[in-house]
């Protein structure tokens, strides 16, 4: 009866550690461009000059404050390949031969022991992902060294279901092109995540069940 339980016990955990996770949904703050005034101060003593606002003739192109946008271009492919083969073998034999006489007859008799054991095995994995494209996003924060910190998410409906991308990092102004994009590849601390929800993206994956029967939780 004790086995039993543990075996009920064991089930439920594994269950419960395959949950789907909660549907995900635009808007969330993490992700939301920061909330920052971008009215006009006032000029002062009749000067036209903003402190932080140049004049558009004079003025960069590219990011640099809190609240400007810029486009990043998603230049992010991994390949990774890994294979072992193991073998071993080891072999033995012995021999016995006996004898004995007494005069009138005699006895004998010969005998052998051989062994032997191998082991062969052979793994490979390969794994492969590319993600190209652009999103743009904004700069939520100035850091006190000069760099951007960046964050955004770009959503789209189609006929199944939703698809986001959203990414998170930290660039320097430096790696900002003229055009005001900049590559993924220069992103530090990127976080780009992609996936959907929806019809399509549901029936891409597996049941809590079947999901269980494949983990580590499954004794055999």
């Amino acid at each position: 009866m004790r086995h039993c339980w543990i075996a009920i016990a064991l089930l439920l955990s594994g269950c419960a550690s395959h949950f789907p996770e909660p549907e995900t949904a635009p808007g969330k703050p993490e992700w939301a461009p920061p909330e920052i005034d971008y009215s006009l101060p006032e000029a002062s003593n009749g000067s036209v000059y903003r402190q932080g606002y140049m004049l558009t003739l004079f003025k960069d192109k590219r990011a640099f404050r809190e609240g400007d946008i810029l486009t990043v271009s998603l230049e992010e492919k991994t390949y990774s390949s890994k294979k072992a083969d193991t073998s071993t073998s080891k072999a033995s034999s012995g021999g016995l031969s006996l004898g004995a006489s007494n005069g009138s007859s005699s006895i004998s008799g010969d005998g052998s022991v051989d062994s032997g054991r191998s082991f062969n095995g052979t793994g490979s994995s390969t794994q492969q992902n590319q993600l190209t494209g652009s999103i743009t996003v904004t700069v939520a924060k100035v850091l006190p060294n000069g760099a951007l910190l960046i964050r955004g998410e770009k959503w789209l409906r189609l006929n199944q279901g939703d698809e986001f991308l959203r990414l998170l990092g930290l660039i320097r102004t430096e790696d900002i092109g003229n055009d005001n994009t900049i590559s993924s590849q220069r992103i530090a601390d990127a976080r780009i995540i992609y996936g959907g929800q929806g019809a399509i993206s549901d029936s891409n994956q597996m049941g809590w069940a079947s999901r269980y029967f494949s983990s580590p939780w499954f004794p055999l």
